[in-house]
């Protein structure tokens, strides 16, 4: 199975420039912000939703060229992106992301919440500077989905009546509104019709949502070096994600460990067994897939291409972190 970067292969000279306008972009102004900003952009995350967009531009593109709008576009979603992970760190008070220091272990809490709205700002100018309303409108609904479904994650904790919706609600907004509409931006820049751009946008969604669900997965069965972060971190936190509302229905009793908090000795390990020891995983698992079928089935219209085919291949890569 590939990794994420023989699936960038076809971009990685794109994504090398966009790490170095994306340093000269942030370097003018605030010594600390700059010194923060760097510091994520160096912390070597995959690259994968800036990778998305360059991967489709080229793959629209007849000649298999990159615009400066769309090189802006892949950009613009790196930054976005980090600006969130920042204030999620922030929320979650994690120490780590990818074995590197948080921007607020780092530095501190208030520099941390800075740098990550300064970041969104700078997505924010740069967007409006594309000239291309749509463009906008796709984008900047993003922004205000990572921050309501930063918001909804914080209200459903530890609550064990709320709905599945409302978890893939929640998913959506955090993790798959940005990779959808990103999707849908590029082909908007490279003219593509209501029917493609409806196509792109499902794309996006989809493989989200599967990305998502598959980190779910992988808080119960993966360890602290796989997740980038300490294992079954969200439920100890409250959150509670697709293996846990499947596990509530074959055992309604964890409601009421969850309920209080899991504030009694074993109360965690004992959650914990319900649902390693339910279907829920299975069950979960299934879902993550009908998520990547739906995504690849999306972009069946495009013309064959190195791009294309890194992209049809990367819900099967998304599946194969819990295979």
């Amino acid at each position: 199975m590939s990794t994420v970067k023989e699936l960038l292969q076809p971009v990685e000279l794109d994504l090398e420039t966009l790490l170095n306008d994306l340093r000269s972009l942030i370097g003018a102004g605030h010594p600390i912000l700059q010194a923060a900003a760097e510091h994520l952009f160096s912390a070597g995350g995959k690259k994968l939703r800036p990778g998305i967009v360059l991967l489709i531009s080229r793959a629209l593109s007849p000649q298999s060229e990159l615009s400066a709008r769309h090189r802006r576009l892949a950009e613009i979603t790196e930054m976005i992106h980090t600006a969130s992970l920042v204030h999620d760190d922030v929320v979650d008070e994690a120490g780590t992301r990818r074995g590197v220091e948080t921007v607020h272990s780092r530095f501190n809490h208030r520099v941390a919440v800075l740098a990550g709205d300064f970041l969104f700002a700078q997505a924010s100018w740069h967007l409006a500077n594309l000239d291309n309303l749509d463009v906008v409108k796709l984008l900047s609904r993003v922004i205000m989905d990572l921050a309501d479904g930063e918001i909804k994650q914080g209200l459903f904790r530890y609550d064990s009546d709320q709905s599945f919706s409302a978890y893939l609600e929640k998913s959506y907004c955090k993790t798959a509104s940005l990779m959808a509409n990103s999707s849908q931006a590029a082909g908007v820049l490279s003219g593509e019709s209501d029917d493609h751009l409806k196509q792109l946008y499902q794309f996006g969604r989809n493989l989200g949502l599967a990305f998502q669900v598959v980190d779910d997965i992988l808080d119960f069965t993966g360890n602290d070096q796989q997740l980038g972060k300490p294992a079954a971190n969200d439920l100890a936190n409250g959150y509670l994600t697709a293996p846990t509302l499947f596990a509530l229905q074959e055992h309604p009793n964890l409601s009421v460990i969850i309920e209080r908090e899991f504030s009694q000795e074993g109360d965690l390990d004992e959650a914990l067994d319900l649902v390693r020891n339910s279907s829920a995983i299975r069950k979960t698992r299934d879902l993550a897939e009908k998520f990547a079928r739906e995504s690849r089935d999306a972009i069946i219209w495009m013309k064959d291409s190195p791009c294309k085919r890194a992209l049809i291949e990367l819900p099967e890569f998304v599946l194969s972190r819990i295979y």
